[in-house]
């Protein structure tokens, strides 16, 4: 198995998911986001674009809802957010519903000017910075996808963000909440939650966090069950896992893990298993003590990886390369501090992955593997390292973006 983050991430193909208490799924909700980030510009605004999907409106990237959302016609299209008058703008966030295709290249234009403010291939991975910029019509172009998008929310902000937490605000010795730079502090518990067997996930799971623990053996056995199971389109978040944590967490199609800390990462932290498509995120959070991969991608689709702290282990992520089912697969991992690891992503080159990387601190990893590329095999072989790779079509990273410590 760049930018300064906020409660949502740019691109975010949104999930919810619940336990003890269920919600509705994500996309049927109507009310506002009770995430929705403070001091975002788009509230109150106006939009427009151009190609509108039916059942679908520009106004939906404005309600501050991510239970609607707008798409175009085909695989492009832009969205605009409109003020009556000037005002300063200087990041945006761009939230996708999941269920909708695969953004390959974007742009962030002044629709005042037609100046381009950012742009870039695949899917942002966070917030998206700029200098700050007064205008009254800031555009959102999708110049390629692999299908007709869903985007949610089309948050803007006079400053480089903040990020709204769930839980009461953090100290300086305490991690952000939702994502942000990781520090390498580590959370303090909020209790303990005992757990006898997997916990189902289908709505949006609030640890409050709690320690849940525990399950497994804490071994490198494949046959160990998961501590929670998240249903597509789930969330989980705040949650401390206890050791042993079996196989850690398992997301059955798209999901969203947000600010959840593995105590020991036992066989895998988090297992993407979803064949549908789409991007499921790690936003925030931390992991520790495992011997092997921490992030392990089966099916799919991309996963995107930012603010998180990872300390003692082998990966932070890797492509399987030898599952019974062979995909093209993609990661996106930005804003990560990783400690005495051996590798940062290990992805299937015969096979078309895209590692994305950008923003990423090394410590006491000074012979790690930034972007480390493997032939993929079928089930019952090893796959073979074949090299590290550096601005190429599979590892889209550079020197620049790697700090060393």
């Amino acid at each position: 198995m760049g930018h300064r983050m906020r409660r949502s991430t740019a691109l975010r193909w949104v999930a919810a998911g619940a336990t003890a208490v269920t919600s509705a799924a994500l996309l049927a909700l109507a009310q506002p986001d009770a995430l929705a980030a403070a001091g975002n510009l788009s509230i109150g605004a106006g939009a427009d674009g151009s190609s509108k999907a039916s059942g679908t409106s520009y106004g939906n990237v404005i309600d501050g809802s991510t239970g609607s959302y707008w798409s175009p016609n085909g695989s492009t299209g832009y969205v605009s957010v409109k003020w009556s008058s000037a005002t300063t703008v200087s990041s945006a966030v761009i939230v996708a519903a999941s269920g909708g295709g695969s953004i390959n290249s974007w742009r962030l234009l002044n629709a005042d000017t037609s100046g381009v403010l950012a742009s870039g291939s695949g899917s942002p991975g966070s917030t998206i910075t700029f200098a700050s910029t007064a205008l009254k019509k800031i555009t959102f172009e999708i110049s390629s996808a692999s299908s007709a998008p869903r985007i949610a929310e089309f948050e803007t902000y006079a400053d480089g963000g903040s990020t709204t937490p769930t839980t009461p605000p953090a100290s300086p010795t305490t991690p952000p909440p939702s994502g942000g730079t990781p520090t390498g502090a580590w959370p303090s518990s909020a209790g303990s939650a005992s757990v006898s067997g997997t916990i189902k996930v289908s709505g949006t799971f609030d640890g409050g966090m709690k320690t849940y623990c525990c399950i497994g053996d804490g071994s490198q056995s494949e046959s160990q069950d998961p501590m929670f199971s998240i249903a597509n389109g789930g969330t989980l978040q705040n949650v401390i896992i206890g050791s042993p944590a079996g196989d850690g967490v398992h997301c059955e199609g798209t999901c969203t893990i947000r600010n959840v800390w593995w105590n020991d990462i036992g066989e895998d932290a988090a297992t993407f298993k979803g064949t549908g498509g789409g991007t499921s995120y790690v936003i925030g959070g931390g992991a520790r003590n495992g011997s092997d991969k921490t992030f392990q991608h089966n099916g799919n689709g991309t996963v995107n990886i930012s603010g998180f702290y990872l300390s003692g282990s082998g990966k932070l992520y890797r492509a399987c390369g030898n599952c019974s089912s062979s995909y093209q697969r993609n990661v996106s991992i930005d804003n990560v501090l990783l400690n005495d690891i051996d590798m940062v992503a290990g992805i299937n080159s015969n096979w078309g992955d895209i590692a994305t990387i950008r923003r990423v601190t090394l410590t006491n990893s000074s012979s790690a593997v930034v972007c480390g590329k493997y032939k993929g095999v079928p089930k019952g072989s090893e796959p073979s390292y074949l090299g590290e790779g550096w601005n190429d079509s599979n590892c889209k990273v550079s020197q620049s973006d790697v700090t060393r410590r």
